[in-house]
């Protein structure tokens, strides 16, 4: 847990050295958001904070809700504030492990369903949790779940 931790305060550093005034926001939003989760977490008996796990997570729902705001400047006819966004979910996409292809994605499906015993549409949820588990921070959940509901839906 140390490492992104550490990855993530470092990077902001580089950013106050070098003046990287988007990278600078960027990473303080970032140490703003792990801060507020931490914050929640210690009050749920949780002494040390999220987890990795977790910290990608939140990454991904950042660039998610980055991703929604670029789109709707480019819809609002804004091409520099949604600019503004995609420079932002480049930074924050450096922190993330590599994603995973779309064989991969397919192959750790079908490997979570073996290992988990789905065999119906209501065994979803050990499923996902299952690949949240293993994979996080390297595929798109939500896109993830639509494949296993298919692949889920073609066995039962």
């Amino acid at each position: 847990m140390a490492d992104l931790r550490e990855g993530i305060a470092a990077a902001m550093k580089d950013a106050l050295k070098a003046k990287d005034q988007t990278a600078l926001a960027t990473m303080r939003l970032i140490s703003a958001a792990l801060k507020d989760r931490d914050i929640a977490a210690r009050g749920s008996g949780n002494q040390d904070g999220i987890t990795d796990e977790e910290i990608l997570s939140m990454m991904q729902t950042m660039i998610k809700q980055r991703t929604e705001s670029a789109k709707m400047y480019r819809d609002g006819n804004r091409p520099e504030l949604a600019e503004a966004e995609e420079a932002e979910i480049g930074i924050i996409t450096g922190f993330l492990p590599a994603q995973l292809g779309e064989v991969e994605i397919t192959a750790a499906i079908d490997v979570a369903i073996e290992t988990t015993g789905a065999a119906s549409i209501k065994d979803m949820g050990q499923v996902m949790g299952h690949l949240k588990q293993a994979y996080a921070g390297q595929m798109d959940f939500s896109a993830a779940s639509q494949k296993v509901k298919a692949a889920l839906l073609d066995r039962g």
